[in-house]
């Protein structure tokens, strides 16, 4: 029975992204974990709300991120309701002048707690999200 409650547990624990790419470097070097950086446009980018809700949000990468990475996400939406607060948007759009300047969307990118990307995704993965996981679970444990 535990280990089912266990399980139900692990299954519905909530994905957490850091606001500030600053404190997600520190929490990583602190943990030995590497940082995943997601560009997406929420409430107008397909491709964007189908990584999300495919990838981002499935059960499986969802509990290898908790044990392995410092989540970021720089959320560029174009309705008023959905912009954060100021601050959050400078902090989106200065890391858009670092890792995105072309303006890619959806745009992943693993890096280093230095900020140093490792792997780049451009668009919705091409692999299945239990894939996509395992190949981000493997460099992780390879940086160990």
């Amino acid at each position: 029975m535990k280990l089912i409650s266990l399980f139900l547990l692990l299954a519905v624990l909530p994905i957490n992204w850091e606001p500030d790419f600053n404190n997600a470097k520190k929490i990583a070097k602190e943990k030995h974990e590497l940082i995943l950086l997601n560009f997406s446009g929420s409430d107008w980018c397909g491709p964007c709300i189908l990584t999300r809700r495919d990838y981002l949000e499935s059960q499986t990468f969802t509990a290898m991120a908790n044990e392995n990475l410092v989540l970021v996400n720089a959320d560029f939406p174009r309705k008023k309701k959905n912009i954060g607060t100021p601050e959050q948007v400078k902090r989106n759009e200065d890391l858009a002048e670092i890792y995105n300047k072309e303006g890619s969307f959806p745009l992943t990118l693993l890096l280093d707690s230095d900020g140093k990307v490792i792997k780049t995704w451009h668009g919705k993965p091409e692999t299945t999200p239990d894939e996509w996981t395992a190949e981000i679970k493997a460099i992780c444990e390879s940086r160990k």
